[in-house]
């Protein structure tokens, strides 16, 4: 009767003095593992966004999350007027990542992605862009 107690107990001892798995989040941050899909960005290149809308990347999100429309400059190049992501849909499948051809979007580290109105959670070209 007292040996299973003693076994069930010397189980308990041996796991509270192991290493601990319990990260203390804000205190400790976490070591991003490389490949990590986080947040999106825009690339950049000449101080202007490297998207030439050829909506390949709406085309391919699985979440249809992404919203691209086209406009055009002087020289009659084709650039994204407009840029949305919203990030409520997304599911971080990397895709749109995968599909561009002149690398305009990546895929950043950041995995904090709290907010609090869900408008909030539609990324505009112009914020895609602040981000590093």
């Amino acid at each position: 009767m007292i040996m299973p107690l003693l076994q069930g107990l010397k189980i308990t001892f041996s796991h509270m003095f192991k290493k601990t798995i319990t990260l203390q989040y804000p205190h400790e941050r976490p070591n991003i593992p490389p490949g990590f899909r986080g947040l999106h960005a825009l690339n950049v290149s000449h101080d202007k966004a490297k998207c030439v809308a050829c909506y390949l990347c709406p085309t391919v999100c699985p979440a249809k999350c992404i919203t691209v429309e086209a406009g055009e400059d002087a020289n009659h190049d084709k650039y994204a007027a407009k840029y949305e992501i919203d990030m409520l849909r997304c599911i971080f499948c990397g895709y749109c990542v995968e599909a561009c051809p002149v690398d305009a979007i990546r895929m950043t580290d950041t995995f904090e992605l709290a907010n609090m109105k869900r408008a909030d959670f539609v990324f505009t070209k112009e914020t895609l862009l602040e981000k590093k």
